[in-house]
């Protein structure tokens, strides 16, 4: 994981971005492209996140979910939450917010992870910026090995980018499972939780490196399944970005236990946080 260190002037100054598309991809959730309106590139890291601001209505903290392979715009998925984010739900093309940013820390995805297997373990909106990585990974193919993308969601209608992960599947040495909790009429999918994916899986825990993101009670037991393939916490990272707020160490919203996940985090080696009460 890498910290990027920025001026005074970058973490507080709000920069304007136009919004290029906007679509509905759930009833909760909506994807966006955006470009910085000086030209420069968001410069994002895969894992990061920046600060969204709306006019008058305030700003929020948000996971960057296109890989820095794209270049000329950058992608965010946005649940409606709260104030902030419905007022962002409400832009069209043409709009403009203002973007913060990026922040934190990343997925090692050009230093531990390369030349390893990786698992990718995602629920719900935790693919958004898990998704940054799979790209990133995706286009830099021949730099890492077997790569396995689980996801999970409540239901067949909360996931997310269907379409794309048919393109993540038909990649060499790429295996992309999926499972709801529920299924519905159409469904013919896996039903159950997302560890009942892990249960048969091949690993070399030696070469293998997992990406665990998504709702808090997700990770303790996804991680206990890694442990049974014999991966150790040294191998394992975690997103946690709970109660983010300002995304510069100042309001400590995001505190725990003396950790700061918009500082220190979002992205952890489990190894680091796996002692520090309330992290997981």
């Amino acid at each position: 994981m890498e910290t990027t260190i920025k001026s005074q002037d970058d973490i507080y100054r709000p920069h304007l971005a136009t919004v290029l598309k906007s679509e509905p991809m759930t009833a909760m959730e909506r994807f966006f492209e955006l470009k910085l309106d000086s030209g420069r590139e968001l410069g994002n890291k895969p894992g990061q996140f920046v600060e969204v601001s709306v006019l008058g209505i305030g700003e929020a903290p948000i996971s960057v979910s296109s890989s820095p392979t794209q270049k000329g715009s950058f992608q965010l998925v946005v649940r409606n939450a709260g104030n902030v984010t419905r007022a962002i739900h409400n832009l069209k093309p043409g709009d403009k917010l203002g973007i913060r940013g990026p922040f934190g820390t990343n997925f090692p995805v050009e230093g531990t992870m390369k030349g390893k297997d990786i698992i990718f373990v995602c629920g719900g909106l935790g693919l958004a910026p898990v998704r940054s990585a799979i790209n990133y990974v995706m286009d830099n193919r021949k730099n890492y090995g077997n790569v396995t993308i689980l996801y999970g969601c409540r239901n067949p209608v909360e996931r997310l980018f269907i379409n794309e992960v048919k393109n993540w599947a038909s990649k060499d040495r790429v295996t992309y499972t999926e499972t709801v909790d529920r299924g519905d009429e159409n469904w013919k999918g896996n039903v159950g939780v997302i560890t009942t994916l892990m249960t048969d899986m091949s690993v070399d825990p030696g070469k293998t490196v997992a990406i665990v993101c998504g709702p808090p009670v997700m990770y303790k037991f996804a991680i206990m399944s890694l442990y049974k393939t014999g991966m150790t916490a040294d191998n394992i990272y975690v997103s946690l970005e709970r109660h983010m707020k300002c995304g510069v160490g100042k309001c400590g919203h995001c505190q725990i236990n003396g950790l700061y996940a918009c500082q220190e985090g979002p992205v952890f080696k489990y190894a680091d946080v796996a002692e520090v009460k309330e992290a997981i």
